[in-house]
């Protein structure tokens, strides 16, 4: 073959080893990369997959493609609240879940004890921007196994709830709204009266999405059986979120381990239960989001008829300067558990900042679901993971 093609036809491998894969390729496999750009891969990430004719046989997930140095940013800032427009850019279709979580770190950290009306206004806001990005995780979710109409659909509903952030303080993705001590400022006169007016319109809407797409047997055969994974596993790759409780384990740490204002709402924890297949397979986790909404629904309505008066900012110096100390700080986003870690050494801004995010811990996972599944599965199961790369790479 003049020196050109080096196979032998004969053996059963290639004596080639793709890198990150650790064995030479088999006969009758070949290496496939899914993305950088790629509409269903939610954003700049590049799966490289072995197949077998249409059947993954590996996977490995490769990322990077949106890192801004977050951490880093966090720790150049000249004080501590000027780090709260960076945390608004990681999961940022959960900007308030993302503030909520470092001013409640930075709280601790300080011994600040926020204002009541504070506890029940952050409350609220968190809960609606969790329908939001569970509108936004089950249209596009919907969109990418080819269902259009649900899209539009959770978009609407979503609008909705933006309608109320823009009025409270004036945008619609990224908000710095809620900062250390309390908030960037009050919420509006009507704004209890647009909340349950948003409840009352939200509610019926869930049964109208389930019939469109829940239960379409085009849709059940989609994610039914697809991407299952067991309890066990999911807790050793320490998933969290609905993936995790997709997977059938009770653990939310609005309830497991509560903070703010939590422990005084009553609301349930809907895990994954195979009504349509195995538990934990992609449909668990899509009908977890599904009920997840009923139940902000509950806790919303619960604190909006309790906002009591007061201010929403509590004494907190202009020039933050904590003492020498470390905190770290776990709260219940909507793509599971967020944790911040702050380390500081006495000066005017942090000296370590180190995020564990939801949405990097579970893509890890993603080898684990994919491996015998078909191609068109790997859509279906990184979908019902709801990742968002700017939290995956920060």
């Amino acid at each position: 073959m003049n020196g050109i093609d080096t196979l032998d036809y004969k053996t059963t491998e290639r004596p080639v080893t793709i890198p990150g894969f650790g064995r030479p390729l088999k006969q009758n496999e070949m290496v496939v990369n899914m993305g950088p750009q790629h509409p269903s891969t939610h954003g700049v990430l590049r799966l490289e997959l072995i197949v077998d004719g249409e059947i993954v046989v590996d996977m490995v997930p490769h990322i990077g493609y949106l890192h801004r140095c977050f951490e880093k940013h966090a720790e150049n800032m000249v004080n501590y609240q000027q780090v709260i427009p960076y945390c608004d850019r990681m999961d940022y279709v959960a900007s308030m879940n993302n503030d909520f979580g470092y001013a409640v770190a930075c709280e601790k950290m300080l011994n600040i004890k926020v204002p009541e009306r504070v506890e029940y206004i952050r409350v609220i806001m968190a809960e609606l921007q969790r329908i939001a990005s569970h509108l936004l995780a089950i249209g596009t979710y919907g969109l990418d196994i080819g269902a259009f109409t649900p899209f539009l659909y959770c978009f609407r509903d979503r609008e909705r709830i933006l309608d109320v952030f823009e009025q409270t303080c004036g945008a619609r993705l990224l908000y710095n709204y809620i900062w250390i001590g309390g908030l960037s400022h009050d919420v509006p006169s009507n704004f209890q009266d647009k909340v349950r007016d948003f409840c009352k319109y939200f509610r019926p809407n869930i049964k109208e999405l389930n019939d469109l797409l829940s239960y379409n047997k085009i849709f059940i055969e989609r994610t039914a059986n697809v991407g299952v994974l067991p309890a066990d596993v999911a807790i050793n790759y320490a998933c969290s979120g609905p993936v995790l409780r997709g997977s059938g384990v009770k653990w939310d740490l609005r309830k497991n381990d509560p903070y703010s204002i939590y422990d005084r709402f009553d609301f349930e924890i809907p895990t994954g239960e195979g009504k349509m297949g195995t538990v934990g397979d992609c449909w668990d986790r899509y009908m977890v989001r599904v009920h997840e909404m009923e139940q902000c629904l509950n806790i919303i309505e619960q604190a909006v008829d309790k906002i009591p008066p007061g201010d929403v900012q509590s004494a907190v110096p202009k020039r933050i300067r904590p003492d020498a100390s470390e905190v770290y700080v776990r709260t219940e986003n909507p793509k599971g558990e967020l944790g911040y870690y702050i380390i500081a050494d006495g000066t005017t801004s942090p000296f370590r900042v180190k995020v564990k995010g939801p949405c990097f811990v579970n893509l890890s996972a993603l080898p684990a679901m994919c491996r015998g599944a078909m191609i068109a599965d790997v859509i279906a199961i990184l979908g019902s993971i709801d990742i968002v790369l700017g939290e995956v790479d920060r």
